[in-house]
């Protein structure tokens, strides 16, 4: 009579993994890991690289009107940053089984999300200032954890990320910063701006972690290393800050320091908003895929070529 030994097999693998990840040591791609493990990275990092090529079209909305040359060159070299940011994670991601085209299948057949932040119109140039300060603001808060994360090729991707994000969100305070120094209409314009952003910015760190169905293995796997509650508390500190310096007005009423915390208390979240943009009802969903759609259609004469070009040096090198 045969004995199956496989889920001992599984077992065992399954502690030897986890003491490796408890001791600090990064997981690389031709390690074994768990199904679930595998599963919760394509998850995580297709998403953060959707939304890194998803946010570039509000910015690349003002790049013919930027407001001078200056800007306009800081403008599109943020903008190549993001591209870039989506090919080092796209990258990342593949190394777990995945296909490019199949991650794109998602995204556009709305099976995998992208952050909420990026289906909010910019309407005014002072919204460009508001998503460099803001937004990746944000995203530095909780891509600097996603330095220590548990696997290698995700870890050692976010830290050129980091560094460009950096540039960035100096870029956007310096846009909100120069208008709050200008004329009543750009002061208000700025303000507009923070009133607008500032909500989805907060939205960005995800809900509570109890609401989430992720964190639990991923805290577990060191994937996370903290709550979402804790890197929202960080952003707001620091930005309630930088918004006192220049002058800007934070749009909540219950906004107050908290001395025995050592931190700021908060207004609730509007999270009937969050999960209605995220499952697709929010003011730009249908417009991001569509020209996400669009432009990847009009590129497949490139991917072609480059295909057609990979197998002819293959054949010419046999």
């Amino acid at each position: 009579m045969s004995i199956n030994t496989a889920p001992a097999i599984d077992d065992a693998r399954l502690s030897k993994f986890e003491e490796r990840v408890q001791r600090g040591d990064a997981v690389e791609p031709r390690d074994w890991m768990p199904e679930a493990y595998r599963k919760h990275l394509i998850r995580q990092i297709s998403q953060h690289a959707h939304s890194e090529v998803i946010g570039m079209q509000p910015e690349g909305n003002w790049i013919t009107r930027a407001p001078s040359i200056r800007a306009k060159q800081i403008l599109l070299a943020k903008i190549q940053d993001e591209g870039g940011h989506g090919l080092y994670l796209y990258s990342a991601a593949e190394t777990l089984g995945i296909s490019r085209e199949e991650m794109i299948e998602q995204l556009q057949t709305g099976k995998a999300k992208y952050s909420n932040i990026f289906n909010y119109p910019t309407l005014t140039w002072a919204d460009i200032g508001a998503i460099g300060w803001l937004v990746d603001g944000a995203a530095i808060v909780n891509q600097v954890s996603l330095q220590r994360t548990s696997y290698g090729p995700y870890s050692r991707a976010m830290v050129r990320i980091c560094k460009e994000e950096s540039f960035h969100q100096r870029q956007g305070y310096e846009i909100m910063a120069t208008m709050m120094k200008g004329t009543p209409e750009q002061r208000e314009m700025a303000q507009d701006a923070m009133n607008r952003w500032w909500w989805p910015s907060l939205m960005m760190f995800g809900p509570h972690d109890s609401d989430s169905p992720h964190s639990s293995d991923a805290f577990r796997w060191k994937i996370k290393r903290h709550s979402n509650d804790e890197l929202r508390t960080k952003f707001i500190d620091k930005t309630v800050q930088q918004a006192d310096v220049i002058g800007l007005t934070v749009p909540d009423p219950e906004l107050k320091w908290n001395d025995a915390t050592g931190h700021y208390d908060h207004g609730e979240i509007d999270w009937d908003e969050f999960y209605r943009v995220i499952k697709g009802n929010g003011q730009c969903n249908k417009q991001r895929i569509d020209h996400h759609k669009k432009a990847h259609n009009d590129g497949a004469w490139v991917r072609a070529a480059a295909e057609a070009y990979k197998v002819k040096q293959a054949v010419k090198n046999n």
